[in-house]
């Protein structure tokens, strides 16, 4: 069995790869360094906004980012207020970037 990072170090090299490609993002909020989950808003600054959330395919074993939420940014940000409101732990980053580049899709990020 492979240990999983701790959130806060898997949001670290998060926030470090996304800066190497010149992508600017910001912790929205902190969540629990252990063992919170963490969402990841995409903002592509034309008013919409995408939020990713890491998902476990019980059919592959493999983890995967989904849409959370998706559409006016008013209302992914409505979306991840209700998250917040009952997960205490969560982390929130916030990824601004016109041309939609979140990374989430590299592998080495899984």
């Amino acid at each position: 069995m492979t240990p999983r990072l701790t959130s806060e170090v898997w949001v670290s090299a998060y926030l470090t790869r996304l800066r190497l490609v010149e992508i600017p993002a910001f912790v929205v909020r902190k969540g629990d360094a252990t063992a919170g989950s963490v969402i990841v808003k995409l903002n592509t600054l034309d008013g919409q906004a995408c939020a990713f959330q890491r998902q476990f395919d019980l059919m592959s074993g493999a983890r995967e980012w989904a849409v959370l939420s998706e559409g006016p940014e008013d209302d992914v940000d409505a979306s991840l207020a209700k998250q917040s409101s009952f997960d205490p732990d969560l982390w929130v980053i916030e990824v601004e970037d016109r041309q939609g580049r979140h990374l989430l899709d590299d592998p080495s990020l899984a």
